[in-house]
């Protein structure tokens, strides 16, 4: 079973290649956030699948942490990149 979570981590790794393309060619910046959330999903489910196949429980723990840093930088990005609606801006147009 463990040449099996080691072949899927493999896989996983292989389809970050689409996912640098899109952060690489764009064409919008909410391309390229998906993208990076691509890696941030990828990294986890890899991370996961590792601690399995060698048995170190510390790499679930490291998974926990790029899950949730993840979805505070797609939290960020949207805050950043979006504009407010104009009803917290205060403009009554």
């Amino acid at each position: 079973m463990t040449v099996f979570y080691l072949g899927v981590a493999s896989f996983l790794l292989l389809t970050l290649l689409a996912g640098m393309w899109r952060i690489l060619r764009g064409p919008t910046e909410a391309d390229r956030m998906l993208a990076a959330q691509l890696f941030g999903t990828t990294a986890v489910a890899v991370l996961l699948l590792l601690a399995e196949a060698t048995g170190q429980p510390a790499l679930r723990d490291v998974s926990l942490v790029f899950a949730l840093l993840a979805a505070v930088a797609v939290v960020a990005f949207v805050r950043l990149s979006w504009p407010p609606a104009p009803e917290e801006t205060g403009d009554d147009r």
